[in-house]
């Protein structure tokens, strides 16, 4: 269940008050005339289920509240109360299966910033990776690609897409870019600092790496499991499951990659800068062809739950 709340122009406030009261989906109505001094308004509160969140916006931005009012959409942890419960039983399909794009579309805004904390993790990340390859250590791999933050953006890309966004996508794609170079050339910068003083030698990044040679190798399996990854991200995002996002993080071979083509650009090693290279783009545009498609089905599927929603909420009112 999510919680709206509404600063409805007095105009337009009364009749979206009485939609929200007669929509079985919605329960816990509040109405606060003339409270609300900026923008001035009534002000309305509400649970929604979250399979009908998309339609209440329909008809909060048929109302103008976009324009001349304000809208703000949370999560409600728990809702125990026996009307709630009732409300979530009159919503078609299962909560986590809604689509918001409202909330989408606003959280992808918001991760296209690029925040200097981006850039700093996104980096620490590419430089804990260069340690893992130099010291051939598994479990910084995985340090370094949970740490990495950069799901984020291929993430608000693939909705741009899906969305003819082309500003959102512009954004996102600057972001990858800009992110992954100034990491690998500040880990490639280190990195020579390193041979110079020989803290680092050539044996280190071009020996035997029996738990890290995948790295730069990329195979059928480095796609599948981008594929996968990108997949079982975008749907963590759009349900809201953003604890299965570890699980991706430490799946795709990104932050690793970035990590080893820094050393590599280091010491010369044109073939190991190749494969570490594909590695990177293979993962990144595995993870994006994933979010798309997934994007695109969601829509579809979602669209024909409203339009059952809306056929049986016609139903009801003609029966009535």
């Amino acid at each position: 269940m999510m919680h709206l709340r509404l600063i409805a122009p007095d105009d337009v406030s009364g009749s979206l008050r009485d939609r929200l009261v007669d929509d079985p989906c919605v329960t816990n109505v509040v109405f606060l005339p003339g409270t609300a001094l900026s923008p001035a308004g009534d002000v309305l509160h509400c649970d929604v289920t979250r399979e009908a969140v998309a339609d209440v916006l329909d008809l909060v931005r048929g109302a103008g509240l976009y324009e001349r009012g304000a809208v703000a959409l949370s999560t409600v942890d728990a809702a125990p109360s026996a009307n709630a419960a009732r409300t979530e039983r009159s919503a078609p399909g299962a909560p986590d299966d809604a689509l918001v794009w409202d909330q989408v579309l606003d959280q992808a805004n918001g991760e296209v910033r690029g925040s200097w904390s981006y850039y700093v993790f996104l980096t620490l990340a590419t430089l804990i990776a260069s340690v893992a390859v130099i010291t051939d250590s598994s479990v910084l791999v995985v340090g370094a690609m949970v740490v990495g933050p950069e799901f984020a953006a291929v993430s608000a890309l693939a909705l741009g897409v899906v969305l003819l966004d082309l500003r959102l996508s512009g954004r996102a794609l600057r972001l990858l870019v800009q992110g992954f170079a100034v990491a690998v050339l500040v880990a490639a910068a280190l990195a020579l600092l390193g041979r110079v003083t020989g803290v680092i030698t050539l044996e280190d990044v071009t020996g035997p790496r029996p738990l890290t040679g995948f790295i730069w190798r990329p195979d059928l399996w480095s796609a599948v499991v981008a594929l996968l990854a990108g997949t079982a991200g975008v749907l963590s995002q759009t349900a809201g499951k953003t604890n299965a996002l570890v699980g991706v993080f430490i799946s795709v071979t990104t932050v690793p990659a970035a990590g080893d083509l820094a050393l590599s650009l280091a010491f010369g090693q044109p073939t190991q800068l190749a494969g570490s290279a594909a590695q990177l783009g293979i993962n990144l545009v595995g993870m994006l062809v994933a979010g798309v498609l997934t994007l695109l089905v969601q829509r579809a599927l979602w669209a024909t739950v409203r339009k059952r929603r809306r056929a049986a909420q016609r139903g009801a009112t003609g029966t009535g």
